[in-house]
């Protein structure tokens, strides 16, 4: 893995506070610790929350092939993967991408638990589902067997014979919105509620579409992957268009194996 940017002179003294932690630029392609994954791609100090999301495309704007991002994954794109779940408090995913994906309960893993239990976290990140109409499959472990209690974010009209079949799952129902419309201010906001600060999203592009047209996405790790798939996929985020497109600086870029693994904070 490589550093690309920040470019720093490791000879001046320390690093910038934006530059990952890990090997100088061009120091070799061997892969980095998950500490210096960690460290690199760590939430902001404060108590206010922060919405990252993750996202692949690859170079002619495609998010997914064939409806999945995993062929357009490396391995050390599921890395940072990992690691950026084993950072966060909880992963807000939409409900396309949970039945796309095949969703499971997220696992503790020990290579994070000293940095999540210093922070105050508990052994793996909450998943909070979002969905209007409820159509998910409740038998499946991510509702019957989490290691913490999945949350669904709905509207306050969402079927009620729904809403109960996810509460018999093991589920948490919050509801953020009138209607069947979840709102993603207030579903942020209900998950901020519960402690819920370090939020990171990885989909689908309709919900990301939705977080930036509600101004409240506040990171992207953008994984650029060296492959062209052409056809009409969809790109990383979806709907309608904002009226003034949001501007977003660079603040690292990494690569591996012709992938670039770039991270862009909110102007």
């Amino acid at each position: 893995m490589r550093r690309l940017f920040p470019v720093t002179d490791m000879t001046a003294g320390p690093a910038a506070p934006t530059a990952p932690a890990g090997p100088a630029p061009g120091a070799g392609d061997g892969d980095w610790s998950l500490d210096a994954l960690a460290d690199a791609y760590a939430y902001p100090e404060g108590d206010g929350p922060w919405l990252r999301a993750n996202m692949v495309s690859s170079l002619d704007g495609a998010g997914q092939h064939g409806g999945r991002s995993q062929p357009l994954s490396s391995e050390t794109d599921m890395r940072i993967f990992g690691t950026l779940r084993g950072l966060a408090d909880v992963i807000v995913v939409g409900a396309e991408t949970v039945r796309l994906e095949g969703y499971r309960p997220a696992r503790a893993r020990e290579a994070f638990a000293e940095r999540r239990a210093a922070a105050g976290q508990g052994p793996a990140p909450v998943i909070a589902v979002v969905t209007g109409s409820l159509d998910l499959d409740f038998s499946l472990p991510l509702f019957t067997a989490p290691l913490v209690p999945t949350l669904v974010l709905t509207g306050s009209a969402a079927p009620a014979e729904r809403v109960r079949a996810a509460r018999e799952a093991g589920a948490e129902v919050l509801f953020a919105g009138d209607g069947t419309r979840v709102d993603p201010v207030l579903a942020l906001a209900a998950l901020t509620g519960r402690g819920l600060r370090r939020q990171l999203t990885e989909g689908g592009p309709r919900l990301l579409g939705q977080f930036v047209a509600a101004g409240v996405l506040d990171e992207l790790c953008l994984t650029i992957s060296p492959t062209m798939t052409a056809g009409d996929a969809q790109r990383i985020a979806g709907g309608p268009p904002v009226a003034v497109p949001t501007r977003f600086r660079v603040a690292s870029v990494l690569e591996r194996d012709g992938f670039l693994f770039t991270r862009y904070l909110r102007s």
